[in-house]
């Protein structure tokens, strides 16, 4: 099989619309039925969930647990929660699936735990938007909210937006060597 890489620049949030669309033509290329999307704000998902409504792909938006920031609130803002539920868009909100408890014993106690050294490995080897993609994934299945029949694609984002996209055979958190990166769709090339 021979396929072509989207490499950007810099990652960033100008990436989402360019994601997007290849994420959409490789899904529809591969019969994907699944794509798993970060988004903390709801923003990313939405612009996902409009560019795959007249298709048969399921979408499933993943965003930070309560208090990722601030005690008890919810980073999703209110209007893409909005979209996103008349849509019939999946919201699955729950700990980082690298860090969680362990980056609190790992403040508190000090050193560092070895799922922190995996999501720094990702973080650092092929940048943040990747670990991101594969993190939302685990999360997703985690969840209940993905079949594990097949492939998905996985995007993820350096910080707004999405730069990442890639297709993975999802695995749950306790079989993270199960977990398949198949393809990268796109990613930037610096870090």
């Amino acid at each position: 099989m021979e396929k072509s890489i989207t490499y950007f620049e810099k990652p960033g949030e100008e990436n989402t619309s360019a994601v997007v669309e290849a994420v959409k033509t490789r899904a529809r290329e591969l019969g994907i039925k699944e794509v798993v999307i970060a988004s903390t704000s709801g923003k990313t998902g939405v612009a996902m969930a409009e560019a795959l409504k007249d298709t048969n792909i399921n979408l499933i938006v993943v965003t930070h647990q309560y208090g990722s920031h601030d005690e008890g609130k919810w980073d999703m803002e209110s209007q893409y929660v909005s979209s996103l539920n008349e849509m019939g868009i999946e919201i699955v909100s729950q700990s980082h699936m690298f860090s969680g408890i362990e980056k609190s014993l790992s403040k508190g106690t000090g050193g560092a735990s070895r799922v922190e050294i995996v999501a720094d490995t990702l973080r650092k080897l092929f940048g943040k938007g990747f670990k991101v993609a594969i993190e939302v994934v685990i999360m997703a299945a985690d969840s209940g909210a993905l079949s594990m029949e097949s492939e998905v694609i996985a995007v993820g984002g350096t910080a707004y937006g999405a730069d990442v996209a890639c297709v993975i055979k999802p695995a749950h958190s306790n079989n993270f060597y199960g977990l398949q990166i198949r393809e990268i769709i796109c990613m930037p090339r610096e870090k």
